[in-house]
Parts: C-alpha cells; sequence; structure tokens
C-alpha cells in the first residue's frame, strides 16, 4: 500500500483539483456468495464484470483467483456486499464478508456506507483433528472475532478513500488517482489493513476495500433561525445531510454506538451573513500502535504513538473550501502504566538506548508528512507526570529543528479558567500562522497550503489535548474567515453566540467520541469547551467518567487489547505453542477468591468471637481466621497487577514480564483450606449440624 507525503498534502505531484471526483477503479457495490460442499465462491454481481471472482477452499482456506466455474453442483447462493479481509488463526482460515449495509449519503459527492452485519466464513475442515488445547486457543480467538462481528461503526465507499485529507487528495497525481483504491490509502488508518493483505497478494484489487471503524454519534438540532446541523461520528467519513431548516423548535436526538478504534466524522451546516457555510470535522486513528488506554501508552521502537490522530477542520463557504489539521499523540519516548487496582498506577519510564532515535524517528515522520512541527506538551510539571516530562523535554533539546513547547494545563488552567490556554496560543501563534491552512477557491485553484503541523499530547491525549486543540481550532477559523472576507480584522466566531456554540459542542463531542475509542468512556473537562468553565453538572458527569475508566482499565480492557492485537496483526499466529498463557490470578477467577478470603475471614472472625464465651476453640480459630485475612491482603496487594484484566497475546514493552506470586498464592490458600478446617475440626457442634448439600429452594 502506498504511502508518499510531506506537507498535510503529501508530495504527490500537482494533480489539481479540490477532491470531488472519482479517485480510481470501482471495487464491486455487490457480489454474490456460492457456497460449494468443497469451497466458497465470491462473485460479482455486475453483468458487466463476470471475470471478477474468486473461490476459497474451506478445509484448506487457499484463495484463488477464478475466472470461470467449472462445478457441476448447486450452491447456496446470497448477496454480500463487500470483503473485509481475510485472517490466518491456527485451525485455519477466516473470511470476513459485509453480510449487509445501509447507505447513509455522501461526502464530497460519492456514497458512504455503513455496515450494519458482517459474517465469518470458517475454512478449516482439521479442526475436527485438532488437539485438545488448539480447541481451546480457538474458541478464544472465536470470542475475538465474534466481537468483531458484531461491532458497528465500519464505514466504506466503493468509489473513493477516505484515509486522505483534504490537501493530499488535491495532490494526487493523474497517475495515482486511477489506481484501486487500496493503492491511494494512506495505510496508517486503514482499519482493515492487515485483513487485506491476502486480497492485495492475489491480485484482487475489485474486492480489496479499505474500511475505517469508528465511533457514531447523530445529534439534530432544529433551531428558531435557518440552521440545522447534523453531526456524524463514524468510520470512514460518514456522511452528512446538510438541510437549510424551516423555524422550528429547538429539538435534538442522538444515536450513539462505541467502538474500539476509527475515523471520526462531524458536520455542522449554518447561515453567516446570509450565506450558507459549512464546518466538518475528521479524525483519523493512526492503526500503528491500536490499543487501550492502559495497555498501550507511548511509543514502540519503530516511533509510532499510541492513541495518534489526525483532526482535520474542513470549512466550506461561498465557493471556498479550507481544510486545518492538528494531530495528537501520546508523548513518544517508551514507557508504560501498567494497572494494578490502584485509581493512578505509577507511570514507568522504560530505560532504553533506543530512547533517543525513538523520538528522533517519531518527529521525522511528522516532519515529512506534515512539514514544520511544533510538538506543546501539556502535562503536569510536578509528579510521575513531572518525571515523563522532563524525560521528553530532556530529549526534545536535541531535536532543534522541532520546536517543544511545555505548558502546565492543570497549572495555568485548574480552576477552569479556559481563557488562560491564550497564554499558550501566545506562545505559539506566530507558528500557527505561519503554517497556514489548505484554501481552495471554487475553481478548484489552490490559494493557500498548510506547510506545517501543531501536535498536542497531554497523558491521554484526550481530555486537557482536545480542550486545547478546539481552542486552536478557533482561532484559525476566524483567521480563515478573515481571510475569505466573510470576518473583518476585529470580528471573531464568538460574536455570532448561537453559531459559537454549536461550533464549541461540536469540538466537546469530537473530544467524547475520541475518549471512548482510546478509554471506553467520554472525555473529561467537556465544559470548558462548552462553555469555557465547569459546572455542577459537567463534574458529576467527569466523576462517573472516572470510575467508568476505572473499572475498564482494571477489568475489561486486556480481553480489549487482544482483539486489537488480532485484527491490527501486531500478533502473528503461529503454530509454535499455545498462543495463550493467562497467569494464574486471572481476575475472573482469583480476585473474588482473594475477596472471599478476606471478607469470609473476618466475617467467620467476628461471628466467632461474639459467640465464643470462654471457649478455647472458638479463640483458637478466631485468631487462625484473623491471621488469614490479615495475611490476603498484604497478598493481594503484592500481586495486584495480576489481578487485573491483561492481555495474553502480545507481551508489554519491558523483556521482563511482571514477576508472579503464585506459589505464595498456592500457600495462603492451602493454609486458609488448613485453617478452617482445624477451625471446625475443633469445633463438633458446628460441623456435625451442618448439611452436606444445598438445601432446597422453597420459592421465597
Amino acid at each position: 500500500m502506498e504511502d508518499e507525503g510531506a506537507g498535510p498534502g503529501g508530495n504527490g505531484g500537482g494533480g489539481g483539483g479540490e477532491g470531488g471526483r472519482p479517485l480510481g477503479a470501482l471495487c464491486c457495490r455487490e457480489l454474490r456468495l456460492l457456497e460449494f460442499p468443497d469451497r466458497y465462491v465470491v462473485r460479482s454481481a455486475d453483468p458487466d464484470a463476470p471475470d471478477h471472482a474468486f473461490s476459497v477452499g474451506r478445509s484448506d482456506g487457499l484463495i484463488e483467483p477464478l475466472f470461470e466455474d467449472s462445478s457441476s453442483s448447486t450452491p447456496k447462493v446470497s448477496t454480500i456486499y463487500g470483503v473485509v479481509g481475510i485472517i490466518k488463526l491456527p485451525p485455519g482460515t477466516y473470511v470476513l464478508l459485509i453480510t449487509s449495509r445501509e447507505e447513509v449519503g455522501s461526502y464530497l459527492g460519492f456514497s458512504i456506507f455503513h455496515v450494519t452485519t458482517m459474517r465469518f466464513l470458517s475454512c478449516n475442515g482439521s479442526l475436527k483433528h485438532s488437539k485438545s488445547q488448539e480447541k481451546r486457543d480457538e474458541a478464544y480467538f472465536l470470542s475475538l472475532l465474534r466481537t468483531l462481528e458484531s461491532t458497528p461503526g465500519l464505514y466504506y465507499s466503493y468509489e473513493r478513500d477516505l484515509t486522505l485529507n483534504l490537501q493530499r487528495t488535491c495532490k494526487l497525481t493523474e497517475e495515482r488517482m486511477h489506481k484501486p483504491l487500496w493503492k491511494q490509502a494512506d495505510p496508517r488508518f486503514v482499519w482493515n489493513h492487515n485483513l487485506m493483505e491476502d486480497l492485495i497478494e492475489n491480485k484482487l484489487d475489485a474486492f480489496t476495500i479499505p474500511v475505517i471503524q469508528g465511533n457514531i454519534l447523530k445529534l439534530v438540532s432544529l433551531c428558531c433561525y435557518d440552521i440545522q446541523f447534523d453531526w456524524w461520528i463514524a468510520g470512514s467519513s460518514i456522511a452528512c445531510f446538510p438541510q437549510i431548516a424551516p423555524k422550528a423548535i429547538f429539538m435534538s436526538r442522538y444515536l450513539r454506538s462505541s467502538l474500539n478504534s476509527g475515523l471520526s466524522f462531524q458536520s455542522v451546516q449554518f447561515t453567516l451573513k446570509e450565506s450558507p457555510a459549512r464546518i466538518t470535522l475528521i479524525s483519523r486513528r493512526c492503526n500503528r500502535r491500536l490499543g487501550t488506554r492502559m495497555w498501550r501508552r507511548g511509543a514502540n521502537l519503530e516511533g509510532s504513538t499510541a492513541n495518534f490522530i489526525e483532526t482535520e477542520q474542513i470549512l466550506e463557504f461561498e465557493g471556498y473550501r479550507s481544510s486545518f489539521i492538528q494531530i495528537r499523540g501520546s508523548i513518544p519516548l517508551l514507557w508504560e502504566q501498567i494497572v494494578d487496582l490502584s485509581y493512578k498506577p505509577r507511570l514507568n519510564i522504560i530505560n532504553h538506548d533506543e530512547t533517543p532515535k525513538v523520538v528522533e524517528r517519531h518527529f521525522r515522520d511528522l516532519i515529512q508528512r506534515y512539514g514544520e512541527t511544533v510538538a506543546v506538551d501539556l502535562t503536569d510539571k510536578e509528579g510521575d507526570e513531572g518525571q515523563l516530562s522532563d524525560a521528553f523535554a530532556a530529549e526534545m533539546e536535541k531535536l532543534p529543528y522541532v520546536r517543544y513547547v511545555r505548558f502546565d494545563f492543570h497549572d495555568a488552567c485548574g480552576k477552569g479558567i479556559f481563557d488562560n490556554l491564550q497564554l499558550l496560543y501566545d506562545q505559539i501563534k506566530e507558528n500557527v500562522e505561519n503554517q497556514g491552512y489548505l484554501l481552495i477557491n471554487a475553481d478548484g485553484e489552490i490559494l493557500i497550503q498548510q506547510n506545517g503541523i501543531v501536535r498536542v499530547n497531554c497523558i491521554d491525549c484526550l481530555d486537557r489535548t482536545n480542550v486545547t486543540q478546539s481552542y486552536v481550532a478557533t482561532k484559525l477559523l476566524n483567521l480563515l474567515l478573515q481571510q475569505v472576507g466573510a470576518f473583518s480584522s476585529n470580528e471573531h466566531i464568538s460574536m455570532y453566540t448561537d453559531i459559537y456554540e454549536k461550533f464549541k459542542n461540536l469540538w466537546a463531542e469530537h473530544g467524547d467520541e475520541i475518549s471512548l475509542e482510546y478509554a471506553g468512556t467520554h472525555a473529561l473537562k467537556g465544559d470548558l469547551v462548552r462553555y469555557g468553565r465547569q459546572t455542577v453538572s459537567g463534574i458529576i458527569k467527569d466523576g462517573i467518567s472516572a470510575l467508568t475508566r476505572y473499572y475498564l482499565n482494571n477489568f475489561q480492557d486486556g480481553i480489549r487489547q487482544d482483539a486489537l492485537d488480532l485484527i491490527s496483526g501486531r500478533y502473528t499466529v503461529g503454530r509454535s505453542g499455545p498462543p495463550f498463557q493467562p497467569n494464574r490470578f486471572e481476575s475472573s477467577s482469583y480476585l473474588p477468591v482473594a475477596s472471599a478470603l478476606i471478607v469470609g475471614g473476618l466475617t467467620m472472625t467476628t461471628t466467632l468471637t461474639l459467640n465464643q464465651g470462654g471457649n478455647s476453640t472458638h479463640v483458637v480459630s478466631s485468631v487462625l481466621l484473623a491471621g488469614l485475612s490479615a495475611g490476603v491482603v498484604p497478598l493481594v496487594k503484592a500481586n495486584w497487577k495480576q489481578f487485573c484484566s491483561r492481555p495474553r497475546l502480545c507481551g508489554l514493552l519491558r523483556a521482563a514480564s511482571i514477576p508472579l506470586h503464585d506459589e505464595k498464592f498456592s500457600n495462603i490458600i492451602i493454609v486458609f483450606r488448613r485453617t478452617v478446617t482445624a477451625s471446625w475440626l475443633l469445633q463438633p457442634d458446628l460441623w456435625l449440624s451442618c448439611p452436606l448439600s444445598e438445601p432446597e429452594w422453597n420459592g421465597h
């Protein structure tokens, strides 16, 4: 897959135009699935393209282009709408198909489709001969694939690549414009990049569709003036159905779906000085370090960072079309923050000889793609964040070609004073204005190009980052509207209260969806974007989101990380041994056991103490159980990282894994059994009266 570019538009040459044109060979829009006893056949339903077909062996998963069908048997026939890709597991091959879709509108003149249902074709005839361990592994793999099958929010187009920003699209060469969609696409933002490899290898271009994954949120508002604004957050570029609304009473409607990663698309249409205008936000999530909040931090050795997102703000007004791009990404050092049941796990900076090269690789890649780069670091100056920020600053001193700006967001805006971000903007204003934005006139002529980028990060690259990016985006919107003559030099968007409120909500919802993809909850500090201050309801919402993040990070995200590693190709399937090595402190089994030991021990100790009456055996039992409960607490504390949900497929950054204390835990279990047994044997009046089985349920 091709991947070119210097600057937001890449260096693809001077194709010109504005991106509203066909961008290459079409993919098959409708397919027929023929299920034969020995193979599956996928064939184009277009009568003008009868040679577009391929087969997959049902027993061996062998993929072959098919030009004529010589089979004499009658197959089962069904209609499908695309091939997402192919994944190979130890027992066999699986083909992921789009079995139903919904056309949700158009983007720049081309139809956009939402994947509503998918199906995996299983090609694993050898599974019945597999060993029990292989079958257990297969069951876990299939649980991950079933999650994929039922995941909403996948979007694609048969005619247009959705991964390129407007500036790169405008600079495509004529030659590249007519290549298959997968060759035009930026591989960083193709969700099914890994799944397409077998299709590409077999030259099945007509079946190879780049898919973007994301979240969907739709808010339709009808106001008491001629404005309707529609937001779509979705994977691919989803669609927007802008209309000039009749005068009506304000109403709103939400539709939300949470997904793992991808691209979000939002749009607001309004009337500005009697001229229709539309602002669109598109965010593209990079797949090179895909993962969840706590299990993917920092950078890998190649310099790719977690939660790396390209956000594009597009304005359409009086024939002009503009694009302004910002990026966010985790601090590009080798660091981690492993969950351990505490609310805020300690940050761990990994000392590695490659660290300087990792940072250099990251920023050289940004400069090649986007041009001049300004790195804005919003982390705290104190505590663990301060140590990480200090390490980042030390590495940035070695890169004189990148400007590094350190701004303690919590210190400056800790009391909810959003306007203090002006202090930051004053530091980077000259860079931002010199970097510019893309501006195209009604004739498709490029008047201005963006030649640099602002890279923003905090710890998660979610809450503080979104507040800051929305502030910079507002400043650039004012500058742009002045450039096209919509505003005078002393006018700004905040003077138009209704439009400004919609714009701020657009960015707040944008931040929520990015946060849902990475952390599983809405963004914190959303009120700072919406209102410029914190509200009581916002504080309550932030508290709920923080608690939800704690639960998901500690008890759910390990499995979710496995699914992402499998789908993205970070985990390479092999047959050398069992891929799943769950630690013996798996949260699903031992955390309840440990909790029961503590609570049960304390309860029995209290009961025996209250009823001991001078009975020496009760005293001994109370002491033993109290000691057991006291002993389990430090055991849990010493091993709390092992009680959390952890990924099984891929290791951490460090070569050494976190040490396990299984032997100690087993010894505690043995002691507990013996203690309880001894306590009861010393009290025949208790154990003789206990039933040997559970009492029957009597309906009450």
